[in-house]
């Protein structure tokens, strides 16, 4: 069997030492979910201890022991993932970074057609997760989306970059946002954010929706 892919740069890693596993050797690849929540288990007869996961693109590696049972893979996973979003939602991105991502998603689902000509984070939008002065070519994101997963501030910053191209939120603007495959969750995730403020035991919050 061959080597352990090495990480990707470009992703999130984290790695945890397993347990002892059983002598039985499932197959060394099983693919689970489907699109953007699509998880990929490796195994691997060079690990003996240890469990790690990444990002690859719009699907999530982790890699395990081969000797590992189904039920140590399935916890496995469970934790991984959570370390994952743990991390990711960690990571702030400063203006700069903010302006090269825009530059990403522009090229990677708008065919590189909407061009900001300023992206940056603001401090005095609490009723949005993010705003577009198409006329200015400026985009600014609520401070806010500051420890959210990176999916979710990505799906804000394509949001506001197709904006650049079609102004409204007609059927032609969402048609442009079907190219990014975890708009749905994003959606999802932040109708959460807003719903759980709602709740009587935490403070309220406008109505957001972007």
């Amino acid at each position: 069997m061959s080597a352990d892919p090495p990480p990707r740069t470009a992703g999130q890693n984290v790695s945890r030492s397993a347990a002892s596993a059983p002598s039985t050797v499932p197959s060394p690849t099983r693919s689970r979910g489907s699109d953007a929540n699509a998880v990929e288990v490796r195994r691997s007869t060079r690990r003996r201890r240890t469990v790690s996961a990444y990002r690859e693109g719009d699907r999530t590696v982790v890699l395990i022991p081969a000797r590992m049972s189904e039920a140590e893979e399935q916890r496995w996973v469970r934790v991984m993932l959570e370390k994952l979003a743990a991390q990711e939602s960690k990571r702030m991105l400063g203006d700069a970074e903010l302006a090269a991502r825009a530059e990403w998603l522009s090229g990677q689902y708008l065919g590189g057609r909407a061009r900001p000509d300023s992206v940056r984070w603001v401090t005095n939008q609490n009723t949005r997760w993010g705003s577009c002065t198409p006329a200015e070519g400026s985009i600014r994101l609520s401070h806010r989306l500051q420890g959210m997963p990176e999916y979710v501030v990505d799906y804000v910053l394509l949001h506001e970059l197709a904006h650049l191209l079609v102004p409204g939120h007609g059927r032609r603007f969402w048609q442009l946002l079907e190219a990014y495959p975890r708009t749905e969750r994003a959606r999802g995730y932040l109708e959460g954010v807003v719903a759980a403020a709602r709740l009587p035991h935490l403070s309220g919050s406008p109505d957001d929706q972007p």
